[in-house]
């Protein structure tokens, strides 16, 4: 198996790799990838060294196969220090994940800036995070996961590094945010209230908010879920790389029992 998430075909087209598996089904993907794949493309609109991702928004509009995939994006509204991107990915046709993000051109605010808090436990210090045998494939082995407190199967709130151990596209080193990304939709996963093998918590979005920009290969969830009585859920997180926090995500989630 190629050593990546993805292969890629030409400038927008891509071929999934079994790293890009999702836990519940051999034939759809783990949102991490994708995500850490449009975040590419985003980097890569129009590029502007000086500007930084402050926000991206995904909003997943279905499944999205092991397969072939398309990615798209644009500038939606362009601007001398803020601007909007947009970007897609579509199977035959049919998008499957839409990304929005705003860009901001970066400034020098280190006379101002808040001390966000220290990073947890290095990861050389935790456990590895302990995963069913039947889950010891696709995504989840394409990541290294170092536990800090919880984890999938141990209800409740969570703190738990991660790292990719393959690329996000073959032949590319990937940049520290695509790398986050990876990780980031994995929040609502490792925090979860429920059993999983008995209820569904499927998150329908992901937001994360960015203050500054992630260094590094490890990054931290410290993360959390609240389950509504009407079948809504939401989990959120506080992300770290190893210098500490870098921003906040948060997953509206559809909750029912299997």
């Amino acid at each position: 198996m190629m050593d990546a998430f993805y292969e890629p075909l030409d400038d927008d087209r891509f071929a999934s790799t079994g790293h890009t598996t999702g836990p519940w089904s051999d034939d759809s993907q783990h949102l991490g990838p994708p995500s850490a794949l449009l975040v590419r493309a985003l980097q890569r609109c129009a590029p502007r060294p000086e500007a930084v991702l402050s926000r991206v928004v995904f909003e997943v509009l279905g499944p999205v196969p092991v397969a072939e995939l398309t990615v798209t994006a644009s500038v939606v509204r362009p601007g001398r220090s803020v601007e909007l991107l947009s970007a897609e990915l579509a199977h035959e046709g049919r998008p499957a994940l839409r990304a929005s993000a705003w860009r901001i051109v970066a400034g020098d605010t280190a006379a101002v800036a808040s001390d966000a808090g220290a990073p947890p436990v290095p990861p050389a210090e935790c456990e590895p995070m302990d995963l069913p045998e039947h889950w010891r494939s696709g995504y989840l082995a394409a990541m290294e996961w170092r536990s800090v407190s919880g984890g999938v199967f141990t209800p409740g709130d969570a703190v738990v590094w991660a790292r990719p151990l393959v690329r996000v596209v073959a032949g590319e080193e990937p940049t520290p945010a695509q790398r986050l990304f990876t990780a980031a939709d994995s929040a609502s996963g490792v925090s979860s209230r429920l059993d999983l093998r008995t209820w569904y918590a499927i998150n329908t979005d992901l937001t994360v908010h960015l203050h500054r920009e992630p260094v590094g290969e490890w990054f931290a969830l410290d993360a959390r879920t609240v389950i509504g009585s009407s079948g809504v859920g939401v989990a959120s997180s506080v992300l770290h790389d190893e210098r500490g926090p870098v921003g906040r995500s948060a997953q509206s989630l559809f909750v029912r029992e299997r």
